[in-house]
């Protein structure tokens, strides 16, 4: 069916001929005809990675298959959302090893992008809990993959952006937990050389991330808010909740309900944003108890929530540089500051060591920003594509929408090996997206 698609940057849009299946042979009839296309789910990737002039949906191939409640070992299709999953299992006393900021994605995308979230530094990436997994090849084929089993295939599949085939089925280990609740810490740091202190004084936090301030300059440069959370212990929550404390949290959400025009979208609404929302923490530490939904997931209350960018769209940019290079964290920020390019959710977190394929996750620290499409807009990305390359950083493929093919080359040092292993499980191209075709890693 023809349609209207982009993902949730809303840029690039485009127009696709979207196809759905509901069962694994169904899939595998399609992937035959030899058309090249690209397997999609939520659309929750920020660039072109699942965009394609031929795409297919897997949201209709989304059973559970298998869940053992007394190991923590879920398996399922790879169509089936993070929220379905928590649904079950966190009632049942888990949690997801690792989940992004938010539980509408598919566990294929949660797979093909490799996600990461709060506690990379301590427990990595999804794919370092992939049990194994099934990927349909170019012919049909379903190849069954572990890191010992086809492990060239699924080291090139965790990150792999669907290029390798369409992953069919999943399985991966939970996180034991005792409640649905997270005890939060919040602390203010003044200043950039403050956060980057905090971050390291509270390593041994399982969760943490920051929001940092983009625009303040002066004193204030860098100022954030940094959160660290736990998984809430029976003794830690209030005595109200202890009758039933693996309670879901209520499913409450408010829709966004028109796109902003965007002149609503400057410096001056994102400095007053910036500064109402480091002024909302009125003490230096904050200590409470959440639901994991807010903790984890606080704009999924909020439906839409990427209209408030504009019809034009918006760019996710996210890059991440060594521990060392600190120097280089302070520059971009500079430039970002001097240039008036602010974001209204500009998150600072830090990774633990990852040397993977092809997944972005490197030791070091890691910046995501939200920016309205608008123009002049590419060429100051291109700028700081160039630091992020100076510092031996690089940039994550799941939010891209315009970087060049050298960049990319030049930042990802196993990406010739990568390259190799698409050559022989996707030959002709069969799997390829505007991604893979403007990056030169797949070619019509």
């Amino acid at each position: 069916m023809k349609k209207q698609i982009a993902n949730w940057g809303n840029y690039p849009r485009i127009e696709s001929d979207e196809q759905t299946f509901s069962f694994t042979e169904e899939l595998q009839t399609y992937v035959k005809k030899k058309e090249p296309f690209i397997a999609r789910g939520y659309g929750r990737c920020y660039g072109d990675a699942s965009l394609a002039p031929n795409t297919i949906s897997t949201l209709r191939y989304n059973k559970v298959l298998s869940f053992d409640t007394e190991k923590g070992i879920f398996e399922c299709q790879s169509g089936l959302t993070l929220d379905k999953v928590l649904a079950i299992i966190v009632p049942r006393g888990w949690f997801l090893p690792v989940t992004p900021g938010t539980k509408f994605i598919t566990i294929g995308g949660a797979v093909a992008s490799d996600v990461h979230g709060k506690n990379h530094h301590v427990d990595g990436s999804f794919s370092a809990h992939v049990i194994e997994m099934d990927v349909i090849g170019t012919d049909g084929t379903l190849y069954t993959c572990s890191p010992t089993l086809h492990s060239d295939l699924f080291r090139a599949t965790c990150g792999g952006m669907g290029l390798t085939g369409v992953i069919s089925r999943v399985k991966f280990d939970l996180k034991k937990i005792e409640t649905s609740y997270i005890k939060q810490k919040q602390l203010k740091a003044k200043n950039l050389e403050d956060i980057l202190r905090l971050f390291e004084e509270n390593n041994h936090y399982t969760y943490s991330v920051a929001w940092i301030d983009c625009l303040k300059k002066g004193k204030g440069f860098g100022r954030s808010i940094l959160i660290l959370g736990e998984h809430a212990k029976k003794e830690d929550i209030p005595a109200k909740f202890r009758e039933n404390p693996l309670k879901l949290p209520p499913q409450k959400q408010i829709l966004f309900p028109f796109n902003l025009p965007s002149f609503v979208l400057n410096k001056l609404t994102v400095k007053a944003f910036n500064f109402l929302y480091y002024g909302k923490n009125l003490k230096r530490e904050i200590n409470n108890v959440v639901s994991y939904e807010p903790f984890f997931y606080p704009l999924d209350a909020i439906q839409l929530w990427n209209r408030g960018y504009g019809k034009k769209g918006f760019i996710q940019y996210q890059f991440v540089l060594p521990l060392e290079s600190k120097a280089g964290l302070i520059e971009i920020l500079h430039r970002i500051s001097d240039k008036g390019i602010g974001s209204f959710l500009a998150v600072l977190k830090v990774f633990g060591r990852q040397d993977d394929l092809i997944s972005f996750p490197r030791e070091g620290y890691t910046l995501a920003l939200d920016i309205p499409v608008r123009n002049g807009l590419f060429p100051f990305l291109d700028e700081l594509d160039a630091l992020v390359l100076k510092y031996g950083g690089r940039l994550y493929l799941s939010k891209d929408a315009r970087m060049k093919p050298e960049i990319l080359e030049n930042s990802y040092p196993h990406l010739s090996a990568f390259k190799e292993i698409i050559s022989k499980y996707n030959p002709q191209s069969a799997f390829s997206s505007l991604q893979s075709e403007r990056l030169h890693i797949t070619s019509r």
